[in-house]
């Protein structure tokens, strides 16, 4: 890739991480321009999900002390979340690029309609009672966090609204404790997909390693200007770009 080329996959990485910090979806945005700037589907997706870590992480780090009294929870469903994105992982790699590029049209709408209705998802958890029990046992739980992983390891846009919707089902909590378990869950997905690509062969490193720290600075200035925009208004333009694009590959392929 040449030099203008890393610059725009920084750019996008910075933009990807700001709208993670403020509405989520920034996958949507550094997913496309990867795809845009010539890297193969798959290649893209795996480069995508290794520079995306270390923000995952960096929230874990911000929301832990809302992990607290968690603990039965993390060390039953870390586990679940790591085989989940593992194995989502080697699907991923075993879709070969044709089938892989086929789904991305459809990957793309499906998290586009995952982050339009996040909002009206939250506010319906909300109005739940909070309560610091599980009301349908950890068992049940842990088996429905591994779909959702193994989505996560495979493509991963709108990972967040499908572990938020999991666990505001299963268990009666306070939403921000909640919110901080998914974003651990989050990370556990990514990493372990991450670890398993890293031999893969499939990784840009360069591109990987500056869109890793421009997501990072992204985060921390979208975490800053979070009060001054509108999450709703963004969310919907995020989710207008992601539909658009789908169409695009839809009518490219």
């Amino acid at each position: 890739m040449s030099i203008i080329d890393l610059i725009i996959a920084g750019l996008a990485a910075i933009a990807a991480g700001m709208v993670n910090a403020i509405a989520g979806g920034g996958t949507l945005i550094t997913f496309p321009v990867l795809t845009a700037l010539g890297v193969p589907a798959i290649a893209a997706n795996v480069t995508n999900t290794v520079s995306l870590c270390p923000g995952y992480l960096g929230g874990s780090w911000a929301q832990s002390k809302d992990l607290k009294g968690q603990k039965t929870r993390i060390l039953l469903l870390v586990p679940a979340a790591i085989l989940g994105g593992i194995a989502g992982g080697i699907l991923l790699l075993v879709t070969g690029e044709r089938l892989f590029r086929s789904l991305v049209p459809w990957l793309i709408l499906f998290a586009s309609i995952l982050l339009a209705i996040q909002e009206p998802l939250r506010k319906k958890l909300i109005k739940k009672q909070p309560s610091a029990k599980s009301v349908s046992g950890i068992a049940g739980s842990t088996i429905a966090i591994v779909p959702a992983a193994v989505y996560g390891g495979y493509f991963g846009a709108g990972l967040g609204v499908i572990l938020i919707a999991t666990l505001g089902l299963l268990h009666e909590d306070s939403l921000i404790r909640l919110n901080a378990l998914k974003q651990l869950l989050s990370l556990s997905v990514n990493v372990a997909a991450a670890f398993f690509f890293v031999f893969s062969g499939h990784v840009y490193w360069l591109v990987a390693a500056i869109m890793a720290v421009c997501a990072l600075f992204g985060g921390m200035a979208g975490g800053k200007l979070a009060g001054k925009f509108s999450p709703v208004v963004l969310r919907w333009v995020i989710v207008t770009i992601g539909v658009t694009v789908a169409v695009i590959y839809f009518i490219s392929d």
